[in-house]
């Protein structure tokens, strides 16, 4: 099954593809478009969705980019409809917000229509699941890859989590409306493409060590994507409508790919984490934090420059095993205390259902990183671009490529490393590191390197 050669219309037929995996590969949209002024074309999506009074969200940015647009092409069709702004200018994908959504919600509305980007697509797909109502979104930033999948990246109790909920039945994307978002959002949308060439390689080294489920047909559905975007690059600083719609759908591939691995594995790994490590200690401290694709473009960065130094290192089973033999789980609390702060207990929750931390399964794993070295290496050497190439493309469309740039200061850097690996019971790179006993040794080099 070669889903790279499949047009993306293929790639949604109802019932999906039956895959070599194992597995039965579905995308749950019933109506996908992107292209030149087709905002105009709503009323057939909502037709393809079968819904007749769609309760519209936007926020006050989003109206103005299209809100404002689809309520009059709503109007002159003829469709009933009700429009709520969530009171914000840039809403947080969090419990208030959904909460907000959820009491204006009009009973009698059959269809969520989020008006924008990543925030608002992840909320109604919360919402979506709770009230089993469908959801569809007309985006107004290629800011992000989420719009065709089926998780949403959400603050809960001020710990950033995946949710696994309802993906958009119906996906529109206007390319004029896109490339007129503001800039930062459109290096957004680089920044968390990028990212993939990570994602795609922890997913097979975490599918060596651990036996996580991999697919390889969804993995170069991927990496097809990654492609997309990169060649749309250059065409970015110029608003170009055309090449941000080739940006436009290498972001709806990876949704695409996500749904169908019903997990985010394909599109987020280390350097995802870096992001959410400094939102939540954003949120800690109740400061402002930046996009979530300019900060991931940035953790690309960092984690390209560890893989510089992972791909020359040779692993010691007597340091993994003599680490594994000093480990304290008291000092490591107190770690995991002064990291994350009134957050430590929804951490400390992760570890006693996961046990990352037990001996017995830390042995394992070491036995698989040691036997499947020579093989994590050609993992690395496949799937990695060079850093260099990636931060002259990032700082030719004026992107971000270093924490200080963001505010973001190197102690900051360095905790968000070391507690990426407990923020969730997922397999990558600062977890490789940990169970090789390098961690303190990677830290130096991030101590060394982050700012180069």
């Amino acid at each position: 099954m070669k889903f790279v050669n499949k047009t993306l219309q293929e790639l949604i037929i109802p019932g999906g593809y039956t895959c070599s995996c194992g597995r039965q590969h579905v995308c749950e949209l019933k109506y996908l478009n992107i292209g030149r002024g087709i905002v105009t074309e709503v009323p057939k999506m909502l037709e393809a969705i079968g819904a007749k009074k769609p309760f519209v969200v936007c926020d006050p940015n989003t109206w103005k980019a299209a809100g404002e647009r689809v309520d009059q092409i709503l109007t002159e069709a003829g469709i009933e409809h009700v429009n709520y702004l969530v009171p914000m200018e840039r809403p947080k994908p969090g419990e208030w917000e959904v909460g907000s959504v959820v009491m204006h919600l009009d009973p009698s509305c059959d269809l969520l229509l989020a008006v924008g980007s990543g925030v608002l697509n992840d909320i109604c797909k919360v919402v979506s699941l709770a009230t089993g109502i469908p959801n569809a979104v007309v985006g107004t930033a290629p800011s992000m890859d989420g719009y065709a999948s089926n998780s949403s990246s959400m603050e809960v109790n001020k710990v950033k989590t995946t949710l696994y909920n309802h993906a958009p039945c119906g996906i529109l994307l206007d390319t004029e409306i896109l490339a007129q978002a503001p800039m930062r959002m459109l290096q957004a949308g680089f920044g968390d493409m990028i990212a993939k060439y990570i994602a795609t390689c922890e997913w097979r080294i975490a599918h060596l060590v651990t036996g996580e489920y991999y697919c390889e047909e969804v993995a170069a559905l991927m990496r097809h994507a990654l492609s997309r975007v990169v060649e749309g690059a250059d065409g970015i600083p110029a608003r170009d409508p055309d090449a941000v719609g080739t940006i436009a759908e290498g972001l709806v591939l990876a949704g695409i790919a996500m749904a169908y691995a019903q997990i985010s594995r394909p599109a987020s790994g280390l350097e995802h984490y870096f992001s959410h490590m400094w939102e939540m200690m954003a949120l800690e401290r109740d400061e402002p934090y930046d996009l979530h694709g300019i900060q991931v473009g940035v953790g690309t960065v960092l984690t390209l420059k560890l893989y510089k130094h992972i791909r020359a290192l040779k692993p010691s089973r007597e340091k993994a095993e003599a680490h594994m033999a000093s480990f304290d789980p008291k000092v490591w609390e107190a770690e995991m205390a002064r990291i994350f702060g009134k957050t430590t207990g929804e951490v400390l929750a992760i570890e006693e259902k996961a046990h990352k931390n037990d001996p017995a399964k830390h042995a394992v794993r070491l036995e698989r990183i040691l036997n499947g070295w020579d093989e994590i290496c050609r993992i690395i050497d496949e799937e990695l671009p060079q850093l260099e190439t990636i931060r002259a493309k990032m700082e030719m469309i004026g992107e971000p490529t270093r924490p200080s740039e963001l505010g973001i200061s190197l102690k900051d850097t360095v905790d968000a490393f070391i507690g990426s690996r407990d923020i969730r019971d997922k397999y990558m790179t600062s977890t490789v590191l940990w169970d090789l006993g390098e961690t303190d040794d990677y830290v130096k080099i991030l101590e060394e390197e982050a700012e180069d």
